[in-house]
């Protein structure tokens, strides 16, 4: 990031205001800036990925106080959108949470609240980037729009009927357009003026440049390669049992609470890992526990408001489709939801998850355990869900309750004429039963307001064991009377386990390594001892001659390349070390425990032995060097399993091109990936893009049949690597970098020739 000004040859450090001027820039964290002219009553959140609103809230840019007697918070009145709504995998443009913010808790919407002058949240950017706000917006706030769009999801039309009433009455009675609650300032190639005079022009991709009465600032929205989103909150790491049936609690906190995660919840089940929702920086949570994305069988979705959903892409970066389980109100509201963010369309939903639609109200069995989802009125389509599984005296289970409203609010709502919004009178009555139903642990939403649920309705429940969650404040005497806490990391055991889940899990990887070895053959490998790391742990160190590789179980590892920021990270099922194993040279990078890793730790000598034996020599040291080659590319250096790896390695094609030789892309259904050289692409006899080792081409032909713009032609002698493009579209990891990586393109083709991608 690059921030500068004419008056001086740089700004002051991050926070600073720069010494008697009126522009004042912050770096706030990478990828978001704050830019505030006091004289103009400006403030602009430029950059909104996730949980930007909590790096507000660390720096100080938004602050608790006071007016004619009321309490608010400060903040933007002003958000400016990434050019780019993909970098490194992640959404740069999520403005749901700062547009609340903006709208309830500065009190810009509130009636006759003081902050309440008229003035509108103003978004800032791109027009196709705005028209994408401005949906997505929609969706957070209402979820499905009409009954129209219920019927389609399959819902009963009385229910349908039913469930629009309570809608339009959280609503205040209209669905109501975006625009009529954000301003919006599209930008082009003329500067503009944004509301006191301040100037604003967009210089180069996600470079802008602001104004005020001879000052200037430039602000780069650009993350940089393999920079990445930083979570607000430190989580520690976490030593994590795979157990029987346990309860792993992973965010207790809420949208606007800076030091925790949202609410969320990991269950493990018979050694599997699932998620329930996926808010902000999941991927961190997930790192802190141990747990690599490859890891987790399923995700468990109550609803599409941001805190519970955004972190959904995390889920994309396996090497397989991840099992989603919900109610198809919720699935549908979902998918229309990241469809106005990435403008796919709403049945590529399920090129990424493999999608299992849960039946409302009923036990759905699922892999050793079943599955309640109740009905929970929302201003979206949402479901809270109790787990079960079958143990010696009936059932072990754990209830989810995020989000809920409180029995006073609803009841306030009570309305049996079918003409008017409101709630009948009968589904309230099964709305509080549903909410009290007994659960050996029971996690509940108590964030209180119009939307949120109150602990003070739970004092006589009849649970083992009530968590509270979903609150950003500090739990009351009352409240500490009725639940507990669970701080990060904490875990409730329902049902121990008494057998280890890692020699399974070894021999699971060893045998989708090396299909049709023998189980005996395996046997040699399997009996050696699983080793622990503690995180930050070297495991093989670059320049050393590993004397055994570690097949990893559980946890992350990273490499780290000499001369290079790029890293790859291996999770469970990657063998570490596995080259030198064969080659005896040494390591040419070094291997490094991002948590606390759970490796079966495989000499050398008796690998190669091993391999020689099964005679494989050829094969396995050719999958090693492709292997390793894939690792160290960006579009396959991360999270894939050894068994995807080979399929990759053994369906790879060489093909090498002459210096100057052009390869013909149009109707050809492969990804080209350099192996060494490099390729330019040309469009009207000029050069417009080079690509070297691990660059990916042809991924417009892999991902929409669209012919690759230009011709591509090799810079010197090089050797591509031609993958089947079923195959490509099958690893969703691949799919959604490919994805990053054609708006990338899209954008930096000339005018004449570019388009403004909707993604």
């Amino acid at each position: 990031m690059a921030a500068g000004s004419r008056r001086r040859p740089a700004l002051p450090p991050p926070g600073g205001a720069i010494p008697g001027g009126a522009l004042r820039v912050v770096s706030v964290a990478p990828g978001i800036w704050w830019v505030e002219v006091a004289e103009a009553d400006l403030r602009v959140l430029c950059g909104c990925p996730a949980d930007s609103v909590k790096h507000l809230i660390k720096r100080g840019l938004i602050l608790e106080t006071e007016r004619g007697g009321v309490r608010f918070e400060t903040g933007p009145n002003a958000i400016l959108l990434s050019d780019m709504p993909l970098q490194n995998g992640a959404f740069c443009n999520l403005a749901e949470f700062p547009i609340l913010q903006m709208l309830y808790r500065q009190g810009m919407i509130l009636p006759g609240h003081p902050n309440n002058r008229g003035d509108r949240p103003l978004l800032i950017g791109l027009p196709g980037q705005l028209a994408a706000q401005l949906d997505y917006v929609a969706r957070g706030n209402y979820g499905l729009l009409s009954v129209e769009e219920m019927l389609a999801a399959g819902v009963p039309p009385d229910t349908a009927q039913e469930w629009m009433r309570i809608k339009l009455r959280f609503a205040f009675g209209a669905i109501r357009p975006t625009s009529e609650l954000i301003d919006t300032c599209p930008l082009g190639d003329a500067p503009v003026v944004l509301p006191g005079g301040v100037g604003l022009r967009r210089v180069a991709l996600n470079r802008f440049e602001f104004s005020w009465r001879g000052e200037t600032a430039l602000v780069d929205l650009t993350l940089g390669g393999g920079r990445t989103y930083q979570t607000p909150y430190r989580l520690g790491y976490h030593d994590l049992e795979r157990g029987y049936f346990s309860v792993v609690h992973c965010g207790e906190g809420d949208g606007w609470d800076a030091e925790r995660p949202t609410v969320a919840t990991i269950l493990m089940v018979q050694g599997r890992v699932y998620l329930i929702d996926a808010g902000p920086n999941i991927d961190s949570s997930l790192q802190a526990l141990g747990i690599g994305v490859a890891e987790v069988a399923g995700i468990f979705h109550t609803h599409c408001h941001d805190d519970h959903f955004c972190g959904l892409t995390t889920l994309f970066r396996a090497d397989h489709r991840i099992k989603y389980f919900a109610v198809p109100a919720v699935r549908a509201s979902v998918a229309k939801k990241l469809a106005a963010l990435t403008g796919l369309d709403e049945d590529s939903f399920g090129a990424f998850f493999e999608v299992h639609d849960l039946t409302l109200g009923a036990w759905n069995p699922i892999e050793g355990m079943e599955v309640l989802p109740l009905f929970s009125p929302h201003p979206v389509e949402t479901a809270v869900f109790h787990f079960r599984t079958p143990w010696e005296d009936g059932y072990r289970s754990y209830a989810h309750l995020a989000d809920i409203v409180s029995l006073d609010v609803l009841a306030q709502m009570v309305d049996d004429d079918e003409s008017r919004h409101g709630i009948s009178s009968e589904t309230m009555s099964q709305v509080r039963a549903d909410y009290l139903i007994p659960a050996d642990v029971k996690k509940l939403d108590i964030g209180g307001g119009l939307i949120h649920g109150n602990a003070e309705d739970f004092r006589d429940d009849r649970s083992g064991k009530i968590v509270l969650a979903h609150t950003a404040l500090p739990l009351t005497r009352e409240q500490k009377s009725i639940g507990s806490g669970a701080p990060f990391g904490t875990v409730d055991v329902l049902i121990p386990a008494h057998q280890d889940e890692s020699p399974r899990a070894a021999r699971d990887f060893l045998a989708a390594a090396f299909p049709g070895v023998p189980e005996h053959q395996l046997r040699i490998l399997l009996n050696h001892p699983v080793v622990t790391f503690n995180p930050e742990t070297i495991l093989l160190r670059r320049g050393a001659r590993g004397e055994a590789l570690h097949l990893l179980l559980t946890g992350l590892v990273e490499t780290i390349e000499p001369d290079s920021d790029h890293s790859s990270i291996l999770s469970a099922g990657a063998m570490v070390g596995e080259s030198v194993a064969l080659s005896g040279a040494a390591a040419p990078e070094t291997y490094r425990a991002l948590s606390f890793v759970r490796a079966l730790r495989i000499p050398a000598p008796l690998y190669r032995s091993f391999v020689a034996r099964n005679q494989m020599t050829g094969r396995i040291t050719r999958l090693a060097e492709l292997r390793d080659f894939f690792g160290h590319t960006w579009l396959f250096g991360e999270n894939l399993s050894n068994l995807t790896v080979t399929r990759l390695a053994e369906a790879a094609k060489p093909c090498r091109l002459a210096p100057v030789e052009g390869i013909a892309t149009a109707g050809r259904d492969q990804l080209l990936l350099v192996r060494q050289g490099g390729l330019v692409r040309r469009l009207g006899g000029v050069v417009v893009e080079r690509g070297g080792v691990g660059e990916p081409f042809n991924e417009s032909e892999v991902l929409f049949r669209q012919p690759s713009p230009g011709t591509l032609v090799a810079a010197e002698a090089t050797e591509l690597l031609l993958l089947p493009g079923d195959l490509v579209r099958s690893i969703p990891m691949a799919r959604w970098k490919l994805l990053e990586l054609h708006q990338r393109r899209q954008r930096t083709l000339p005018p004449s020739l570019g388009v403004e991608p909707s993604i």
